[in-house]
């Protein structure tokens, strides 16, 4: 028998640990792994020093079916090698690897080629643990990304309960759903019922916001429906109210107005934008027109205010001396004074105060001269009777009216004439 070296090259097997192996070729020299005896029958070498029987050879010379059988060995070496370096190299499929490994070893058990028998037994051996080591980690790894498959759709249905029981983000709720779904789908891994179990609650956290956010948006149509209506009312209001000249107290209602529109909440955006116009037109048509009435009441007052004035001084220029005409240009100016209108309540304290002056000294004038023989007398203390009778008559029917400014003035007039009646009486019973 022929002793073993083995003289090739070592083959990287890509184990994790232990020397390479080294395996030859036994094409290279095929008698030194078997013969071919006469009979035909080819024999190899075996690791203990014996041979065996692999097949027999009747074509052609013993060299040619001695080189025959080492082919076949060495093809099988090639496709162990092939396999292992794939492996190594980390583009092989362990589970293919691990696959054929145990064939081409279940091969070696009835060997029908020629060759290092006990090298390629190694070879196949290492190369078999080496993939089922590949496969565990493939294993591991598979696990591991099942694990954080798992975990990560869980934590997304976590986010998905949370947002579908309490967001009211509505829109940022809605957008961040469909993001979840897109990552969702990109998921791979997890245990089919898992997954479906997961699925079920996605789906269902789901369904629960959109059926929030529909009753949500819901209740809004419904509320804006009511808000339409009651602007709509407010409106047709404010648009009466617009021609109103009671100033006052159409002016305080527009400020409830204001206050009951704001109130009522928003309606659908064009109705909204549109009722809002008619509402604001409404409004300062109002304003405009009391803004204008204004300026016509105080352009007149400042008119009053200069009649009363020029009255005042006319007033003050009358010579007491002579009484009868004295008494004469006062009435006509009073008469004249009663027919002026309004002015502002401080400058009427002023005028009135000026002209109650005046009156005064006509009053005291008129005393004096009382106090000498007057042979009209008499008609006097009648002319004055009547005036007391005439401006307390006014005086009624102002206060009737509700016009306490003339009311007043006209009393004091009354009250006035009194004195001056009070005194012609006296003057008369002195005599």
């Amino acid at each position: 028998m022929t002793e073993h070296h083995h003289t090739e090259q070592p083959l990287e097997t890509g184990a994790p640990s232990g020397p390479p192996l080294l395996v030859s070729r036994a094409g290279r020299d095929p008698q030194r792994w078997g013969r071919v005896a006469q009979d035909g029958t080819v024999y190899t070498h075996t690791p203990d020093g014996g041979e065996r029987a692999v097949g027999s050879w009747q074509a052609g010379s013993a060299e040619e079916g001695l080189a025959h059988f080492a082919r076949r060995f060495d093809d099988l070496l090639t496709e162990a090698e092939l396999l292992q370096a794939r492996l190594s190299a980390g583009v092989g499929d362990p589970k293919q690897t691990l696959s054929r490994a145990r064939a081409l070893r279940h091969e070696l058990l009835e060997p029908t080629v020629v060759g290092d028998l006990a090298g390629l037994t190694a070879l196949l051996d290492d190369l078999q643990r080496h993939a089922e080591e590949s496969l565990a980690g493939v294993k591991a790894a598979r696990d591991q990304a099942k694990a954080q498959a798992t975990a990560r759709k869980e934590a997304l249905v976590d986010e998905a309960e949370r947002i579908g029981a309490e967001s009211t983000q509505w829109k940022a709720g809605g957008d961040r759903l469909r993001t979840i779904l897109d990552e969702w789908k990109t998921i791979k891994g997890v245990d089919r019922k898992i997954d479906e179990a997961l699925w079920r609650r996605f789906s269902k956290a789901r369904d629960t916001f959109t059926r929030r956010r529909g009753a949500h948006f819901a209740e809004l149509d419904r509320q804006r429906v009511g808000a339409r209506s009651r602007k709509e009312e407010l409106v047709a209001e404010a648009e009466k109210l617009a021609t109103s000249t009671d100033w006052g107290a159409t002016a305080s209602r527009f400020r409830s107005l204001m206050a009951e529109w704001k109130a009522a909440g928003r309606a659908p955006k064009e109705a909204d934008d549109a009722l809002w116009q008619r509402f604001r037109a409404a409004q300062e048509r109002f304003f405009s027109h009391r803004s204008a009435a204004f300026a016509g009441r105080d352009s007149e007052i400042e008119r009053n205010v200069t009649r009363k004035e020029e009255l005042i001084a006319a007033a003050e220029r009358i010579d007491p001396r002579d009484v009868d005409a004295a008494r004469a240009q006062l009435r006509g100016i009073q008469e004249r004074w009663e027919s002026v209108g309004k002015i502002p309540r401080e400058r009427a304290r002023e005028l009135d105060g000026r002209l109650r002056a005046v009156e005064e000294r006509i009053r005291a004038a008129a005393n004096a001269q009382w106090r000498h023989a007057d042979p009209e007398s008499e008609a006097r203390v009648a002319q004055f009777r009547e005036r007391v009778e005439q401006y307390e008559a006014q005086a009624a029917k102002a206060r009737a009216a509700g016009d306490d400014g003339r009311a007043s003035t006209a009393q004091a007039r009354a009250d006035q004439w009194r004195e001056w009646l009070a005194a012609a009486e006296r003057a008369v019973s002195s005599r």
